[in-house]
């Protein structure tokens, strides 16, 4: 099961939780959901989902990693997004009880673009 998800910006958060959420098969009451994006430049994390903090992360990520100046640009302008994807990770793991994603209170799953705009296949798997 997955889905595609299109992103209008560089570096930006999109929240995939209830997608990810509408993904578990009705007759799954407990398990484990893998989420996992399928791209090199694009990251998936569980944060709270407030704006003020979204942006601080897109921040952050821009502060920690310079958009210029790596040996892969030289092949195609990217290595900023590759090496911000790498730092984040490309899945996340979150158990499934009653039927619906255990996230906390204020847990919120996000793709993270870093070499957008582009179309992002997200890949869920849910075990029981």
């Amino acid at each position: 099961m997955g889905f595609d998800v299109a992103t209008d910006d560089r570096l930006t958060t999109v929240d995939v939780t209830d997608r990810i959420g509408a993904a578990i098969p009705e007759d799954c009451r407990e398990g484990v959901c893998t989420v996992f994006v399928q791209h090199t430049t694009a990251a998936l994390v569980v944060q709270e989902n407030e704006p003020r903090l979204r942006g601080d992360l897109e921040s952050f990520l821009s502060g920690l990693v310079p958009d210029e100046g790596h040996a892969h640009d030289e092949l195609d302008g990217n290595a900023d997004a590759h090496l911000r994807a790498t730092l984040l990770g490309p899945s996340v793991t979150v158990p499934v009880e009653d039927g619906a994603l255990a996230l906390g209170r204020w847990q919120s799953i996000f793709l993270v673009e870093c070499d957008g705009p582009r179309t992002r296949r997200v890949s869920v798997t849910v075990t029981s």
